[in-house]
């Protein structure tokens, strides 16, 4: 029977995509694990794999074409003894076609998996994709079992009944490592709970000819990116109980510091304020465990690292890079780093597993002269800290002297499941003590 490629689900925000290039033709030989096209998401380029081996039987959707969606065929491979006349349906046309329809699938927030279904049942979905993106964790059902060659002979020699896994591979495909953990008559069992969806968040805007003339404005169609910016925040924001906390810190120390580490670095290592800040952040969550949290049905998980996602401001959206581990790493490593993550960000050219994971976020605007603003937490992450301009302010010294000092207000945005007031008050605290006696950091 012929196998399906399917359009893949690169992130779990991603509905559709542009199929931006294909890097095989129709009767080329394909085997496991080639690249055989690039697709465009809403996020990045990334490359797809094929799973299966066979020949290309058929195109269904040109190169360049926009708006494909998720699980919709984009072309066929052929087994052993099958023809192109098994393949029903047209080849792709040169000209930019438009993909076929496929079910819409639900954006659940980052970390969530994507609930997808297979498409066309009558035949089996090929693709690989990259970890982390969580696939479903639906039966398999119907007469047509999804598992690749190798999960069916393992199953066959361990007697192990296929319709009672649940795969973990793409589009719910059964692969070998799930019939390997799996015990003979028994189910694995799924992964994650129930997929949330945004079904019904947003409301759509119609323009009023009563309201703004036709004439008046120029329409622009909205991007993935903006899309799923939308989608998600609106989602947070309804969903999540949110509340600010604001304090002052006083940058003084922190500037003399970062002005003494930059000048003994290397020529190739600039530190910059965010650098710190970042450190700051991750020594502070380790400081404040109770706040490196995420809310979920089945309970509270506390993180063990602090994976600091920072927003970088990119064209059509904004996407937010993580620095792993942060707690341990060095200033110069951060920051060398953050400029790999921020430009390839910039460029579409982050993988899934670099902009997920985070268990806490940073955004700054203090370089656009913003003194105070409070973000959207950015789910399942449970606090978000939103940091402003540092300015020169009079204040009032303990001897009751007024005296001028560099001052930067932040708000940390909390999730009120995970955190409450006097948790997030202690991670401030503690945040604050870093940043204004710097040398802290180095203990």
């Amino acid at each position: 029977m012929p196998i399906n490629i399917t359009m893949p689900a690169l992130s779990p925000t991603m509905e559709e995509g542009t199929l931006a290039k294909w890097l095989v033709r129709e009767g080329d030989t394909v085997k496991s694990g080639m690249i055989i096209a690039e697709i465009e998401t809403d996020k990045a380029t990334m490359e797809v794999e094929a799973v299966d081996e066979g020949k290309v039987g058929r195109i269904m959707v040109p190169a360049g074409t926009e708006g494909v969606k998720v699980n919709a065929v984009i072309a066929v491979l052929l087994e052993e003894g099958e023809s192109a006349g098994d393949v029903k349906g047209p080849s792709a046309a040169p000209a930019k076609a438009q993909a076929a329809p496929a079910p819409e699938p639900s954006t659940p927030p980052v970390a969530a998996p994507s609930p997808l279904t297979p498409a066309n049942a009558g035949g089996r979905s090929s693709l690989a994709v990259p970890d982390p993106v969580l696939r479903p964790d639906e039966r398999n059902v119907g007469a047509r079992i999804m598992a690749s060659p190798l999960a069916r002979r393992i199953a066959a020699n361990k007697g192990i009944d296929l319709k009672a896994l649940r795969g973990s591979g793409p589009h719910g495909r059964i692969i070998r490592r799930d019939v390997e953990n799996a015990k003979p008559g028994a189910a694995q069992p799924a992964q994650g709970g129930a997929p949330m969806t945004a079904d019904g968040l947003i409301l759509p805007q119609v323009l009023d000819d009563r309201v703004y003339a036709p004439d008046t404005y120029e329409l622009k169609p909205l991007g993935g990116m903006r899309k799923t910016v939308a989608r998600r925040l609106t989602q947070s924001f309804m969903q999540v109980p949110h509340f600010p906390l604001n304090i002052d810190i006083t940058l003084d120390n922190l500037l003399e510091s970062r002005a003494a580490i930059n000048a003994a670095a290397p020529k190739d290592v600039k530190i910059s304020v965010n650098d710190l800040l970042i450190k700051a952040a991750a020594l502070a969550l380790i400081d404040e465990p109770d706040c490196n949290a995420s809310y979920t049905d089945k309970g509270i998980a506390y993180h063990k690292h602090a994976n600091i996602s920072v927003a970088v401001a990119v064209e059509g959206g904004l996407i937010t890079p993580v620095i792993f581990r942060a707690e341990g790493k060095g200033l110069a490593e951060i920051s060398e780093e953050m400029k790999d993550l921020a430009a390839r960000a910039r460029d579409r050219k982050l993988k899934p597993q670099e902009y997920m994971g985070g268990t806490f976020s940073i955004s700054n605007l203090g370089m656009f002269g913003i003194r105070s603003f409070a973000s959207i937490i950015n789910p399942p992450e449970g606090m978000i800290l939103s940091v402003g301009a540092g300015e020169k302010r009079a204040v009032v010294d303990d001897a009751g002297a007024v005296i001028v000092r560099t001052v930067m207000s932040v708000t940390l945005t909390c999730d009120h499941r995970v955190i409450g007031g006097a948790e997030g008050a202690k991670w401030l605290a503690a945040f604050r003590r870093y940043v204004e006696t710097p040398e802290a950091m180095l203990l």
